[in-house]
């Protein structure tokens, strides 16, 4: 194997395993910064060592053994902890099949809960685990929530300092306890989802490994806890996943809906999110989540953007703002309307939601404002709206699509 050959292959194993690793280690070493630390350092011993012996058979295993037994050695040499060496020297001496069974995998979903604990302050639970679990830097985080870089940082120390402080433990809480800390995680998953799906920078539109992520974990939530909400979360990420080839071209750039080859779209993942949808319906609760995956399920389940029933959309949003109003929600009505009504009707539509000044600082309110005038042949009005969205948006293949679509009005 060449240098270049494993360089390569550490970083392929970087971006598909640091999260698990790290959720392993966190259980494993009893806190977040023993765990990132051996993180570190197991894989800059597989930098070195990779080259030279080859990558091993389970890089997984291998990270998480080296990252562990570094952390014990070091602990040892600084004499730290010296109360607990027995302990350490047990953990040392256990095999790796012990160590890692066969539900390793439920570290991950053991780490979403322990982050989304109830002691922790609701947007540090939503921020912690998108570093931890979902490995979303901290400037990805900040746009995600409008916010400072800095204040998305400090919430991240501080939800750490809470959980060792207060010895939160590293679990997956029992049955009872549920109910109340499934709403901030099926958030967690939905954002870690949504960065995969339309990722907020860099050249790409879509991150794919996040995506598969975000729907592993929904999985993992859903064999938990089999209610509506995580069976409409599982099924809105399904019904997203099975058009994601088809949202860009060859060149990278943005397909819309009404242009994509439905023939591409994945119809196994629509079959599967159409039936947990409709077993979720028969429990006769709805949340938000749901609802989302029921006006997924009307697009994937139309020929083409005029067969589509955007009477059943509008009705389905219109149920969505009572259930969980926003003023996203509330622009993605407005769009619908667009399609149902006319655009004359859908600009009306965008410009209440807009006078409101929430989505002000939102590229794809200007941009749905400036599409229906577009339409309406409002071209100085569509002019200035396309601006607007282009002074804001921070993605390359979405400022490439705005700048087509502006140029084709100063075109004439």
């Amino acid at each position: 194997m060449t240098q270049a050959e494993a360089r390569a292959a550490v970083e392929a194993v970087y971006r598909s395993e640091k999260r698990r690793v790290l959720a392993t280690l966190i259980r494993l070493l009893g806190g977040f910064e023993a765990a990132e630390e051996a993180l570190h350092e197991a894989f800059a011993a597989a930098a070195q060592r990779w080259p030279v012996e080859g990558v091993p058979a389970n890089p997984y295993s291998w990270l998480v053994s080296t990252g562990r037994f570094k952390t014990i050695d070091r602990w040892r040499r600084q004499a730290r902890l010296a109360a607990a060496i027995p302990e350490l020297t047990a953990l040392a001496d256990t095999t790796v099949e012990t160590v890692l069974p066969e539900t390793i995998h439920d570290d991950e979903l053991r780490l979403i809960f322990t982050c989304c604990h109830p002691a922790l302050a609701p947007d540090a639970r939503i921020a912690l685990t998108l570093r931890e679990v979902g490995g979303l830097t901290t400037e990805e985080i900040a746009r995600a929530y409008l916010a400072p870089a800095p204040t998305i940082a400090q919430r991240i120390v501080r939800a750490k300092a809470k959980i060792r402080d207060d010895a939160i433990l590293y679990e997956v809480p029992g049955r009872a306890e549920l109910p109340g800390r499934i709403e901030s995680v099926l958030k967690v998953v939905y954002l870690v989802f949504n960065e995969g799906y339309a990722a907020t920078e860099g050249p790409e539109l879509t991150r794919t490994y996040l995506g598969t992520e975000a729907i592993r974990l929904g999985r993992l939530v859903v064999g938990l806890l089999d209610e509506p909400e995580p069976l409409g979360l599982l099924a809105l990420m399904l019904l997203h996943e099975s058009r994601r080839t088809t949202r860009v071209d060859a060149a990278g750039d943005l397909v819309l809906l009404e242009n994509q080859d439905r023939s591409l779209w994945n119809r196994d993942l629509i079959a599967e999110a159409l039936g947990l949808i409709e077993r979720a319906f028969t429990m006769r609760r709805a949340g938000p989540y749901l609802l989302q995956a029921a006006i997924a399920s009307v697009h994937a389940s139309a020929s083409s953007i005029e067969d589509t029933d955007w009477a059943q959309i509008v009705g389905l949003y219109d149920t969505l703002l009572r259930v969980d109003p926003s003023p996203v929600a509330s622009l993605n009505r407005a769009a619908a309307i667009g399609m149902r009504d006319g655009p004359a009707a859908g600009l009306a539509a965008v410009e209440v939601v807009l006078s409101t000044g929430d989505l002000d600082g939102y590229h794809l309110a200007h941009a749905a404002r400036a599409d229906m005038q577009r339409r309406l042949k409002q071209s100085d009005a569509a002019r200035v709206s396309y601006r607007r969205a282009l002074e804001l948006v921070r993605q390359p293949a979405e400022r490439r699509f705005l700048e087509a679509r502006l140029a084709e009005i100063e075109d004439g």
